[in-house]
């Protein structure tokens, strides 16, 4: 497999995604990306690299929910922004590490993380394959 591009993997991603990759308990089909982003996150890593930042998101509503995205070659890709209203406002970005070496080693110790990453990661891997 040769390189893959943003929206390419974007794309993958996207058809990738289900209730079983989703943090959250109310994922649907409408608002795909919801609760995808830690997972979405490792895997953009995997194939682009870069560094994986947290931001808290403060909805409209006033709740407020972690959400992670990359850092590469110093721009941000976020590939699951779209889960959140338009005047949803964010922190300023930075690791999550909490004693781990990385964001995504905080992310992965987890098991229910480790199992939808393994999960959303043999998905992509199999569309960009069968795409090639």
């Amino acid at each position: 497999m040769g390189t893959v591009t943003i929206e390419v993997l974007r794309t993958a991603l996207e058809q990738s995604w289900s209730a079983d990759t989703s943090a959250a308990s109310d994922w649907t089909q409408a608002n795909h990306a919801k609760g995808q982003c830690a997972v979405t996150a490792c895997v953009v890593q995997d194939y682009v690299g870069g560094e994986i930042l947290n931001t808290t998101a403060t909805l409209p509503s006033g709740e407020t929910v972690s959400h992670y995205f990359n850092l590469v070659d110093g721009g941000i890709v976020d590939l699951t922004l779209q889960q959140f209203p338009d005047t949803t406002r964010f922190s300023k970005p930075k690791p999550k590490m909490k004693g781990f070496a990385s964001t995504r080693e905080f992310c992965l110790s987890y098991e229910s993380t480790r199992q939808r990453y393994s999960l959303l990661n043999t998905r992509v891997a199999k569309y960009l394959h069968d795409r090639d």
